[in-house]
């Protein structure tokens, strides 16, 4: 066996820094989720340095062989489940996990307090840092309540910080090439690398024989919080005006703060007994959900990516996604699905109207083609990525076609319909 070889089957140390964590719900705690459990699952011993979900001091837990270090934190006023970790407070934790655990790499999810204490850390002990960005400051600003001029401030000053924090790392990736795209413009060099989150698609397919149990009307889907930069507002009025005869039902699976408020306009607009809300759902319900559907909608305007669309792809749906950030790089229209103009409820009904309104073998058809261009984000592939990259490989070694790859300049009718406008109107409508 030669020197590089024998590297390359060495087991890893790698400790991930998440600044959010299962429980919570959202797109990087997923991923870090799955990825702790990826590389425990190949061998490799890991440890997860993250908040603890409620009040208390630090502890240390283990699930399922990844070593979680859950350190205190402090619930952030602006956000229903954020929590953010006093650098006093936690400072000599960090150091003492890096001591004891002595990692070949540290890989860290964010540049906020825990990545950035976890970052000068790791480099003052010289050890390899990577980094993932799954955040642009826009999508923390429908939580700040401050006027425009300091909201841009804000974004500018957070941008300057981001490449000065990550500035520090060896790596620095990214879950798209709009994403990698973005940092470019904002002062991040040209190796910053587009590798994808990835799901394990065989997680969401039908089985051999699995029988699906149909849902008893035609069922557009949506999954994700229910938070005010997913406008699902907008997908509950499309409901509304859709053709009274393609009798269109509406589940969604998930919870979060804007259900009062979204509930209150689905019997405002007369639509109550046609949305479901599910709240959340196992991973075998969540499954199901997907495959009962006719028909997969992301209404967000702030999507890096897009976990759940890749699921509802996975699980071969037709998919109908606003025009905005990374969504157009999954769907292409009249293949496996359609785009509509972001915040446009009309627009929405009509692209929704060609998918339920199409023959069964039309959406088959579509189903098919979402299933195939998922193929590349398959999470097996994300985690060769990761750990030729731990191991110490060049991002241009590691680099190949990114998924989704083809340019998209986000239109103007995305900017148009951001959070904050779609808010104004949510407000408006339910009063």
């Amino acid at each position: 066996m030669s020197a590089h070889t024998a590297s390359a089957a060495r087991p890893l140390t790698v400790l991930l820094g998440a600044e959010t964590y299962p429980p919570d719900v959202n797109g990087a705690a997923q991923f870090g989720h799955r990825l702790a459990r990826g590389l425990h699952e190949q061998g490799h011993r890991v440890h997860v340095l993250c908040a603890r979900p409620d009040p208390g001091p630090s502890y240390r837990a283990e699930d399922d062989g990844v070593v979680e270090h859950r350190l205190r934190s402090h619930r952030a006023f602006t956000h229903p489940y954020f929590r953010l970790c006093f650098p006093w407070q936690v400072a000599g934790e960090i150091r003492r996990v890096l001591d004891e655990v002595r990692p070949d790499v540290v890989h860290v999810q964010c540049h906020y307090i825990l990545g950035r204490m976890l970052v000068r850390e790791a480099r003052r002990r010289g050890i390899r840092t990577v980094a993932t960005n799954h955040f642009v400051p826009e999508n923390l600003e429908p939580f700040l309540p401050f006027p425009a001029w300091v909201l841009n401030r804000y974004r500018a000053v957070s941008w300057r910080d981001m490449v000065r924090v990550f500035g520090a790392c060896d790596v620095v990736t990214a879950p798209t090439p709009l994403a990698v795209e973005a940092m470019r413009r904002n002062g991040f060099p040209d190796t910053v690398l587009a590798v994808s989150n990835g799901i394990r698609i065989a997680d969401y397919e039908a089985h051999d024989g699995e029988r699906r149990q149909p849902a008893a009307h035609p069922t557009v889907l949506f999954t994700g919080r229910l938070a005010v930069e997913k406008n699902v507002d907008v997908l509950i009025e499309a409901i509304s005006v859709l053709p009274a005869e393609l009798d269109a039902h509406l589940e969604i699976v998930g919870d979060g703060e804007q259900r009062p408020a979204l509930e209150k306009l689905a019997r405002a607009l007369g639509v109550a007994h046609r949305v479901r809300f599910l709240g959340y759902v196992p991973d075998e319900g969540l499954r199901a959900a997907y495959l009962r559907a006719d028909v997969f909608c992301q209404p967000g305007t702030a999507e890096l990516q897009s976990l759940v669309t890749l699921e509802a792809m996975a699980a071969s749906r037709p998919v109908v996604l606003a025009d905005a950030r990374a969504l157009p790089h999954l769907a292409e229209d009249g293949v496996n699905g359609w785009l509509f103009a972001p915040g446009d409820a009309q627009d929405l009904a009509r692209k929704l109207a060609l998918v339920l309104g199409a023959p069964r073998e039309e959406r088959a058809r579509m189903g098919r083609e979402s299933r195939r261009k998922v193929a590349q984000h398959s999470f097996p592939r994300t985690l060769e990525t990761f750990l030729r990259l731990y191991r110490g490989e060049h991002p241009e070694s590691v680099r190949t076609p990114a998924p989704g790859a083809r340019e998209h300049q986000e239109p103007a009718r995305a900017r148009a319909a951001g959070p904050r406008r779609i808010r104004t109107r949510l407000a408006s409508l339910v009063r």
